[in-house]
């Protein structure tokens, strides 16, 4: 599955693919020598942790490397007041009788415990290029959906939320 990125997501993966390569891997690699340095290997218990630590590096930057080779960048050419990638979108429930406010993500920065919806859930789908006073129905299933009403839609131009999620 080909992960959806805006050119921010990529710039933030290639800094931690660099720093990952440039950075951590001397440092772990040089453990490792100092590890192996000290005898027996067979009860060094540094050793294997120095070892275990450059996988996972490893590992991580493969990850990061096939994510930003698959990778389709999105643009967001939504207009001043429509719902769009990195906007902010304050919503009334009417089951709820409640206001909440999201910020529409792609979904590697996806995380509803901060409010980051991404743009593949069902909320995010429901929303995207709508305007303010709109009513929207959000599908949840085949058997329920509820509706919210559009109340306000800001571009978010700070940092919050803005972290990549890390598996």
């Amino acid at each position: 599955m080909k992960e959806k990125l805006t050119r921010k997501d990529v710039e933030k993966i290639q800094a931690e693919i660099d720093h990952r390569k440039l950075v951590l891997r001397p440092q772990i690699l040089e453990a490792v020598r100092e590890a192996r340095a000290q005898g027996d290997l067979s009860e060094n218990f540094e050793y294997y942790a120095a070892r275990r630590e450059n996988g996972t590096n490893n590992s991580r930057i493969r990850y990061l490397e096939r994510l930003l080779k698959n990778a389709v960048i999105l643009e967001d050419h939504s207009s001043a007041g429509e719902v769009g990638l990195n906007k902010s979108v304050t919503v009334y429930i009417e089951e709820d009788d409640g206001c909440e406010t999201y910020k529409i993500v792609t979904s590697i920065r996806g995380n509803s415990m901060r409010n980051l919806i991404s743009i593949e859930s069902p909320l995010g789908k429901a929303l995207l290029h709508h305007h303010t006073g709109d009513r929207v129905t959000i599908p949840v299933n085949d058997a329920y959906s509820y509706d919210v009403v559009i109340r306000e839609i800001r571009d978010d131009l700070g940092e919050d939320g803005d972290r990549i999620r890390t598996f």
